[in-house]
């Protein structure tokens, strides 16, 4: 059993503003230091960061407008804890502390993972999906029921839409940052959140190197660390981080990544 929700679902847009934002900052410096929390809805946008670099609320502006559109924004921006910044002043270290897990994608996710982009392809709203071995719920925003059974087929116990059509989108629910891990890494789920957040963080890195080590050797891996950390799985901290450096460069940056995550 899978959730996926697609790219334009309000906690989505939270996490690709989060994302992109990211992505800003390594456009400013080589190693930036940055987390971000975002809360969108009701015609607000709300954003928290930490960060070793100031952002012109222009561009945060700009990046929640390009993604969310037209929304009232408020932006409170924090400089980084010094103790966090000295843990990375002289090398690569672990930035935080948790459990990791990396899980092999099994049947059922890739199946629904490519129904929900078909769906999204035609429909760029909206939209949560659901797979239960025949069971396929699919609520999809600005689609009829015709539009989702010529898309989807007959090969499924199909529920669409039970409250009937419906439009979507951030006046219709909130977005947060991060509050749809179940979808973006299935079984992996653990602890700490995937976007908003830089390379040094463990919640990043290691997140994706345990999902890639997972798809590699078809294995279910469990790492943990601690913040400081210069070794993990026994590999330096910073192999850890350019391996999922390269990943992330892959997709075409922080924000793709948070468009559908790592499943």
């Amino acid at each position: 059993m899978i959730e996926k929700v697609n790219p334009s679902h309000p906690d989505k847009l939270a996490d690709r503003i989060a994302g992109a934002l990211v992505d800003y900052c390594y456009t400013q410096q080589k190693r930036p230091k940055c987390a971000f929390e975002v809360l969108i809805g009701h015609g607000v946008a709300y954003i928290i960061s930490e960060v070793s670099l100031s952002i012109p609320e222009k561009i945060v502006s700009n990046i929640i407008a390009r993604i969310a559109g037209d929304l009232w924004v408020v932006y409170k921006e924090n400089k980084q804890n010094g103790i966090l910044n000295f843990n990375q002043s002289d090398e690569i270290r672990c930035g935080d502390n948790g459990i990791f897990k990396g899980v092999p994608i099994n049947k059922e996710v890739a199946e629904l993972s490519k129904i929900s982009h078909k769906i999204y392809r035609k429909f760029f709203t909206d939209g949560k999906y659901i797979l239960d071995n025949k069971k396929l719920i699919v609520c999809q925003s600005n689609a009829t029921n015709e539009d989702i059974q010529k898309l989807v087929g007959k090969n499924y116990d199909l529920i669409i839409n039970p409250l009937g059509f419906w439009t979507g989108g951030t006046d219709v629910d909130s977005g947060a940052t991060n509050r749809k891990l179940g979808s973006d890494m299935g079984e992996a789920v653990t602890g700490g959140g995937l976007h908003g957040k830089d390379l040094s963080k463990a919640d990043v890195s290691v997140n994706i190197y345990a999902h890639l080590k997972a798809q590699k050797t078809g294995e279910i891996v469990n790492l943990c660390c601690a913040i400081g950390d210069d070794t993990v799985d026994g590999k330096p901290y910073s192999e850890i981080v350019k391996i999922a450096s390269d990943y992330i460069k892959k997709l075409g940056g922080f924000e793709r990544l948070a468009e559908w995550g790592l499943v």
